[in-house]
C-alpha cells in the first residue's frame, strides 16, 4: 500500500472553478456473451415463418442464449474477472461497483454483492454501489453514478466499475427472435479515451406499460409492442431535442455560432431491441434535424426530396409509412457512416437489454483504428421501457499513439469479430429444448444444472448448484482449457495483460482550497 499526496476533492468553490478530475469517463471496456447461437434463417425455417421474417424485417443473423448453467451472476462474474485480468489490475484498485439488469432472480440480494467475491482476496470490502433496476436503462444508470461518484466529494481516488448485464428471452411467438443475453463491464475513472462531454445529457423519462414483468415467477415479460415502439421513438425525439437545447446553449456561452445536427456525431448508436429499429431511430434524427431546420434546403442535398414533409408533426408520424420510407431512403449514407459499424453484436448475438447500447459502443471500437477515432464525438441512445431514456455523447481522446489510452482500449476489443465467429451453432431444435427447460426450472429448488461446463468458453463463470434454500454456487472455467478462443488470443495484442495504473497517480494535486484533511490511501496495484 502507499499514501498518495493527491487529497479529496471538495466542492467547487463559489467562483465556479471546475475542480474535479479532467476527462472523466470510459477506461476499459470488456463485453461478454453465450459461446453458443441459432441461426435466425434457420430459426425462420423452424417456427413456420416466411423467410426473411427475422433476418431482413428485424435484421438479425445470430442470437446468443445461455444454457442453465449461466444466470446473471455468473455473466456478471465472469465479465468482471475478464476485465480485470487483460487490464492487469488489482481488485482495490476500485471503489465502487454497480450493476445494472433487469434479470431479477433474487427480490433482496443484488447481484452486485455476489460479484464481491472476486474482491475477497485482495481484502477490498469499501466497495460502494449496488444494482439498478428499469428495464433496459439500469446499466446507463449505473455507467452515471460511475461518473458522477468519480467527479463529487466522495470520490477516492479509485476506480468505478459500471457492469451491465442481462438473459433476454421470451415465450414462444413472434418476439422470441429479439432475444440474447450478455454483459459489458466499464472501467471508470480520469483520463480516459472516452470522456463524458459534461453537461450534454438529454433525459426523458415517462410512465407506460409498453414493457413489464409483473410475474414473478416466470421470465417472460408482457410487452404491447405497438406501444413499446412508439415509447422508445418518441423518447428518441424528446432526447435529442433537449440535447440540442443543451449543446446550443453551451456554443452561445462558448462564442461558438452554429446550429446542431447529426453531421456533428462521428458516430451515432443506439440501444438495440433489433438492427432494423436502429435503422429507422437514425432516419429519425434525420427527421428531427430536418424539421428543426425550418430553411432546409430540399433542392439538393440530404434533405433533397422532403418538401412534402414540411409541417408533419412527429407526435404524429410514429407509424407513418411514408415518413418512414422517405427518411430511411434519405439517411442511408448517414446510415453506413456512423450507425452501421455499431450494429456487429446486435446483429449477430441479438438484445443483450442493459449492455446493448454499450455492445454497439464496442462494436464501434473494435471495428476502427485508434487513429480514425481520435477526436471523434460519439453519440449514444439508451432506452429502458415503462420508461426512462437518455441521449448523450462520449469525446474520444486526440492522443491515438501506440500505448496511450485509445490505442489500449482498441487493442482490447480487436478480436470481438474473432470471438463472436468462434462460438458453436446450435440447431434451433435443441435451442426449443433449453428454452423449455429454463422455463421448466425456472427458480426451482434444489436444483443441478444439465447444461456441458466444456461447452462454455474458458474463463466463464458458471451454476454449479442451487440448494433446497435457494443459495447458489458457482465454479469458474479454467482459462488453460484447449478451446479456439482462447488458442487464438494466445498470439493475439489483446492476450497481452496491460497494467493500468491507479488514477491517482495521473492526477495533479488539487489547488488548496479545494483539498480534503486527509490522504487518500489507495494501492498501487503492483502484482
Amino acid at each position: 500500500m502507499i499514501v498518495s499526496s493527491y487529497r479529496m476533492p471538495g466542492s467547487a468553490p463559489a467562483n465556479g472553478e471546475a475542480t474535479w478530475p479532467k476527462d472523466v469517463g470510459v477506461i476499459a471496456l470488456e463485453i461478454y456473451f453465450p459461446s453458443q447461437y441459432v441461426d435466425q434463417a434457420e430459426l425462420e425455417q423452424f417456427d413456420g415463418v416466411s423467410a426473411g421474417k427475422y433476418t431482413v424485417g428485424l435484421g438479425q443473423a445470430r442470437m446468443g442464449f445461455c444454457s442453465d448453467r449461466e444466470d446473471i451472476n455468473s455473466l456478471c462474474l465472469t465479465v468482471v474477472q475478464r476485465l480485470m485480468e487483460r487490464n492487469g489490475l488489482s481488485y482495490d484498485q476500485v471503489g465502487r461497483l454497480e450493476v445494472g439488469t433487469e434479470t431479477i432472480i433474487d427480490k433482496s440480494k443484488s447481484v452486485k454483492t455476489v460479484v464481491m467475491q472476486l474482491f475477497e482476496e485482495s481484502g477490498n470490502t469499501d466497495v460502494e454501489g449496488i444494482d439498478t433496476t428499469n428495464a433496459c436503462y439500469g446499466g446507463t444508470a449505473a455507467l452515471f453514478n460511475a461518473v458522477n461518484w468519480v467527479e463529487s466529494s466522495s470520490w477516492d481516488g479509485r476506480y468505478a466499475l459500471a457492469v451491465a448485464g442481462d438473459i433476454a428471452v421470451y415465450a414462444t411467438g413472434s418476439a422470441r427472435p429479439t432475444g440474447g443475453a450478455g454483459a459489458i463491464a466499464m472501467l471508470v475513472g480520469p483520463n480516459a479515451p472516452l470522456a463524458f462531454d459534461r453537461g450534454l445529457r438529454g433525459t426523458h423519462m415517462q410512465h407506460a406499460y409498453d414493457f413489464y414483468k409483473p410475474d414473478m415467477a416466470s421470465e417472460y415479460p408482457v410487452v404491447d409492442g405497438k406501444l413499446s415502439i412508439e415509447c422508445y421513438l418518441s423518447a428518441l425525439d424528446r432526447c435529442y431535442s433537449v440535447y440540442r437545447n443543451k449543446i446550443h446553449a453551451q456554443w452561445q456561452r462558448e462564442g461558438v455560432d452554429k446550429r446542431f445536427s447529426l453531421e456533428d456525431f462521428g458516430y451515432m448508436v443506439f440501444h438495440s431491441p433489433y438492427c432494423k429499429l436502429v435503422q429507422k431511430s437514425l432516419a429519425r434524427l434525420v427527421l428531427s434535424d430536418f424539421l428543426s431546420h425550418p430553411r432546409s434546403n430540399t433542392e439538393t442535398g440530404p434533405f433533397s426530396g422532403l418538401e412534402a414533409f414540411r409541417e408533419v408533426k412527429p407526435e404524429e408520424t410514429y407509424f407513418n409509412r411514408d415518413v418512414e420510407k422517405a427518411f430511411m431512403k434519405a439517411s442511408t449514407e448517414m446510415f453506413d457512416q456512423k450507425t452501421k459499424a455499431s450494429l456487429l453484436v446486435s446483429n449477430q448475438n441479438g438484445n443483450m437489454y442493459t449492455p446493448s447500447v454499450y455492445g454497439c459502443l464496442a462494436s464501434v471500437i473494435a471495428q476502427h483504428t485508434p487513429q480514425h477515432l481520435a477526436g471523434q464525438r460519439i453519440g449514444l441512445f439508451s432506452y429502458g421501457s415503462g420508461f426512462a431514456a437518455t441521449l448523450y455523447s462520449l469525446r474520444v481522446s486526440q492522443d491515438a499513439t501506440p500505448g496511450s489510452g485509445l490505442d489500449k482500449l482498441c487493442a482490447s476489443l480487436c478480436d470481438l469479430k474473432a470471438r463472436l465467429d468462434s462460438r458453436r451453432k446450435v440447431s434451433p431444435a435443441m435451442f426449443a429444448e433449453n428454452m423449455q427447460l429454463r422455463e421448466d426450472t425456472h427458480h426451482l429448488a434444489p436444483y443441478v444444472p444439465q447444461g456441458a461446463v466444456e461447452e462454455l468458453f474458458p474463463g466463464t463463470w458458471y451454476l454449479t448448484r442451487v440448494d433446497e434454500k435457494h443459495r447458489r454456487e458457482y465454479s469458474r472455467r479454467s482459462l488453460n482449457d484447449d478451446l479456439p478462443l482462447e488458442a487464438g488470443l494466445v498470439n493475439s495484442t489483446t492476450a497481452t495483460e496491460q497494467h493500468i495504473p491507479s488514477p491517482v497517480k495521473k492526477m495533479p494535486r488539487l489547488p488548496a482550497s479545494t483539498a480534503g484533511p486527509e490522504a487518500v490511501t489507495v494501492s498501487n496495484g503492483d502484482h
